[in-house]
């Protein structure tokens, strides 16, 4: 019998099951989306019972089960792919003690560096990052819950991420895969390990090093299926569970990135550019490189957070018209807006976006801004310079990571949602100045942790044999020159200039903001 692997692949807003054979092949799926993604108990908040997930696993696994019998009877390995920076606390029973605090929170406490002793803010500010330390702690959701759920902070023994709660649920083992604790978590990523007690990031974080659980490395066996979890999915006991990676790693595996050759796009709701190198290095200060889904191997990352989040944003407040447009058309609102910015040039007649809707690890203070307007703009030229805006915040994050890999791409992978026509993929060609091609895997977090299962089951010996076995590259676009040359104009002339010559002004609206809502 052929061996396949079952990827899950959580996201914010929907999961997927997916048995996926050696030549990547997508032999069974089923999915659902949630009725309601997560709850928002005050505005900016973003939680769910991680409860949740586990028993939307078992439903999808349940459905494959019952619709493909034969091919859930294959399954020789799990790997499981989830979103990163959300946390889950549990007592000591191992029973959650509150919803899980999703990464799309924007919840923020004001420590004003009281979290750290004076050596510490002395040793912060002697390398310039005391600031970039301050700000993050003010949004991890530990050093939250200790000032205002200082009771459940209290009741808490263990502090983890989600991924590591999947593994608890699936197995019976607290572990989690030191590929997958992106984001607020005290973690040697060069190493593969916690840091020690008593590192400053401790008191950058907020979490207690007691709190934290036993480290996995990528590739190794997380533990078999629970007689538990058996019961609530279908899943046979003892099908071994792989130490994975976060859905970005598992895309740029699936994308076929394995070096720093090619670099990778995601265009989802949050949108990110990675290049895998086997040398650790920091594409930006206090920003490391995060591990591959399979040992060896670094992938460096920049993300832009907003993404496509930005085209709902856009939708939902100036879209309405378009929406009945579409509809009469016979076409998708975003397929109506992909036609309708089609006569707008390359540059969008001037009008440059900075997709800074959230802020990031070296810009804390930065917001959303939009220059160039003029009379001839309309919505749709802040469509399209949307779109652009994505791709200069993309390319600047690769212009950090060549500093580190000293090496260009000869080649870009798009995949994601925002992949699926040609106005993206074309569009990211031209403002690299690369050529591009669009992944023929619309699952390519799904394809790359099938990929890094079938390594960890030992049917390939390594990520090269993988790709080569189950990666098909899509369509191909090549960068218009006259388009290049637009882009490549504003990127130096306009959009980098931008945030150092507003962050003053930044500050003073972060400031009236948190002011005005102390008020309220």
């Amino acid at each position: 019998m052929k061996k396949n692997i079952l990827v899950f692949d959580v996201g914010t807003q929907s999961i997927r099951a997916s048995v996926i054979d050696a030549k990547g092949t997508i032999l069974s799926m089923a999915k659902d989306h949630y009725e309601i993604p997560f709850v928002s108990p005050k505005k900016g908040w973003a939680e769910q019972d991680p409860e949740f997930y586990v028993q939307e696993m078992a439903k999808v696994t349940q459905q494959i089960r019952k619709e493909s019998p034969d091919c859930f009877a294959t399954i020789a390995g799990i790997v499981c792919v989830d979103f990163r920076d959300s946390s889950v606390i549990l007592d000591g029973d191992k029973k959650p003690i509150r919803n899980a605090i999703l990464w799309l929170d924007e919840r923020i406490v004001e420590l004003n560096g009281k979290n750290f002793n004076p050596i510490e803010k002395l040793l912060f500010k002697s390398i310039g990052m005391y600031e970039v330390c301050k700000k993050n702690a003010e949004r991890t959701a530990a050093q939250w819950l200790k000032v205002y759920e200082p009771e459940n902070f209290r009741k808490m023994r263990y502090y983890i991420p989600l991924g590591a709660y999947y593994n608890y649920r699936i197995t019976g083992n607290l572990v989690c895969s030191s590929a997958d604790c992106i984001g607020h978590f005290p973690i040697d990523f060069k190493h593969g390990r916690w840091l020690p007690h008593g590192h400053p990031k401790y008191d950058v974080f907020g979490i207690p090093s007691k709190c934290l659980v036993p480290l996995a490395k990528p590739g190794s066996v997380i533990g078999g299926v629970s007689k538990e979890f058996s019961a609530l999915s279908g899943i046979p006991e003892g099908i071994p569970l792989f130490a994975c990676a976060s859905d970005k790693a598992c895309e740029t595996l699936g994308n076929g990135a394995i070096d720093s050759s090619v670099g990778s796009i995601s265009l989802g709701t949050a949108c990110a550019i990675d290049v895998v190198d086997h040398r650790y290095s920091e594409p930006e200060a206090f920003l490391p490189s995060y591990l591959a889904p399979y040992p060896g191997s670094f992938d460096l990352e920049l993300q832009v957070y907003s993404g496509l989040w930005l085209i709902r944003w856009f939708t939902e407040q100036f879209g309405a018209a378009d929406e009945d447009a579409a509809k009469k058309a016979g076409l998708s609102l975003e397929e109506y807006l992909d036609e309708s910015i089609q006569k707008i040039p390359a540059g969008s007649d001037g009008l440059v976006l900075q997709p800074y809707w959230f802020p990031a690890l070296e810009r804390p203070d930065s917001k959303g801004a939009i220059i160039g307007f003029s009379g001839r703009h309309t919505r749709y030229h802040l469509y399209r310079a949307i779109l652009e805006g994505i791709g200069y915040c993309l390319r600047s994050g690769l212009d950090d990571i060549v500093k580190k890999t000293h090496r260009v791409p000869e080649l870009l992978v798009v995949s994601g949602g925002g992949a699926t026509s040609d106005t993206l993929p074309q569009m990211m060609a031209d403002i690299f100045g690369i050529p591009t091609i669009r992944s023929n895997e619309t699952e390519g977090s799904s394809l790359g942790g099938a990929m890094a299962g079938f390594l960890d089951l030992g049917v390939y010996k390594t990520p090269e044999e993988a790709k080569a076995a189950m990666v098909k590259p899509g369509k191909r676009y090549e960068p218009d020159p006259e388009n290049a040359r637009k882009y490549d104009y504003l990127y130096h002339k306009v959009y980098l200039r931008m945030y150092p010559s507003l962050k003053k002004c930044y500050a003073a609206s972060k400031k009236f903001v948190l002011r005005e809502a102390e008020k309220e």
